[in-house]
């Protein structure tokens, strides 16, 4: 799983919703041709997995809320891989079977979905890839965030914490990326680098299968054993699960004080973390932004039009139409002033008998 601690302006991210009334057809230059008329559509999403707790917790409910809003009579398809790559394919064909008209995928393995998009530009279904961009074919948009700059201000903020410290060149930093299937993680890990390179000394780096907080946990464990416990002076999460994973091994290695570790996604626990002071930064992603405007592209091409992009990202074979979203950097003072003020937690779910002190430290209520 940075943006510049300001929510992207709903007018600025989300297309203008259309009903869901007759309209003509209309092939998009991706060769997929909608169907128009009365009868109501079938929108299929496929996300990855649910050890990350922003896709049950948010991405799904706001995406199908959205249709709803925009497409009372629209049916919705929904699936969760588990993070088991034959799952998602059997759960992609099942949808085709089924009749849906625009399929919006978050893929497992981003890089080995080609055939699947292939099945459905040979129906003519347009494919929406959510968050991950799919690699190797053609299809119509791709929705995610500017995941360079997500890489470069974990970086940034790491880089900063450890001089402020004045640790930076007294020690080593762990570098804990994502999975190697997924896209994103190559993304992230490119801006990070960009940041810290020549000016930090990396003892040990790690891809981690399917973003798995227990592998990141034995991952820390294996540094800490090679590096030694005192040598370490930061840590390069790629998100907050994994965060949480690499905490715990520090914490069981026995840790007096943790060196500052970045994470991503502003998940809840690694919020109460950054507060309390075991986590120094989250990325906090505007996910009501990138899944409602999925959910307004998908029922626009469900309708057979076809929304301007802003922007293109090449995926190896092709130039994809995307929107981008801006990520936000978040450490314990601009809580308050975004992940609270945007709602995206209350403070009472925040505040925990726990994080109570911290919170009043922070001006949290």
């Amino acid at each position: 799983m940075d943006r510049s601690w300001r929510l992207i302006p709903a007018a600025a991210v989300l297309l203008a919703a259309a009903a869901c009334g007759n309209s003509a057809n209309t092939t998009t230059d991706k060769g997929a041709t909608a169907n128009a008329g009365g009868a109501s559509k079938t929108i299929a999403l496929f996300l990855p997995e649910s050890k990350t707790t922003r896709y049950e917790a948010f991405d799904r409910p706001l995406f199908e809320a959205k249709v709803k809003q925009l497409c009372a009579e629209c049916k919705i398809l929904y699936s969760n891989a588990e993070q088991d790559a034959a799952k998602q394919q059997q759960q992609v064909e099942a949808a085709l079977t089924q009749g849906a008209n625009v399929l919006v995928l978050d893929a497992v393995d981003a890089n080995a979905v080609a055939p699947l998009v292939n099945q459905a530009k040979q129906k003519k279904i347009p494919v929406i890839a959510y968050d991950r961009l799919i690699s190797g074919i053609d299809y119509a948009y791709y929705v995610s965030f500017n995941n360079v700059r997500v890489g470069e201000m974990q970086g940034q903020a790491l880089l900063d914490a450890m001089n402020a410290k004045g640790t930076t060149a007294k020690g080593q930093i762990v570098e804990i990326h994502g999975a190697p299937t997924d896209p994103s993680s190559a993304d992230y890990k490119k801006g990070a680098k960009s940041v810290l390179g020549g000016k930090v000394k990396v003892g040990r780096e790690f891809d981690t299968p399917d973003w798995s907080p227990d592998k990141a946990q034995q991952q820390m464990e294996q540094a800490i054993t090679a590096i030694g416990r005192d040598n370490i002076v930061g840590v390069l999460s790629a998100n907050d699960g994994m965060a949480g994973g690499a905490i715990a091994a520090m914490k069981r290695a026995g840790y007096k004080e943790l060196p500052p570790i970045t994470g991503q996604d502003a998940e809840l626990a690694a919020v109460q973390r950054i507060l309390t002071g075991e986590q120094y930064m989250t990325i906090y992603l505007d996910i009501r932004a990138e899944a409602e405007k999925s959910a307004e592209l998908a029922v626009a091409v469900a309708k057979g039009e076809q929304p301007a992009a802003t922007s293109k990202v090449n995926n190896g074979t092709v130039d994809i139409p995307a929107f981008l979203l801006d990520p936000i950097a978040v450490t314990a003072d601009k809580v308050k002033d975004t992940i609270v003020k945007d709602k995206f937690y209350t403070a009472d779910q925040i505040c925990t008998a726990e994080v109570k002190a911290a919170c009043a430290k922070a001006g949290i209520q």
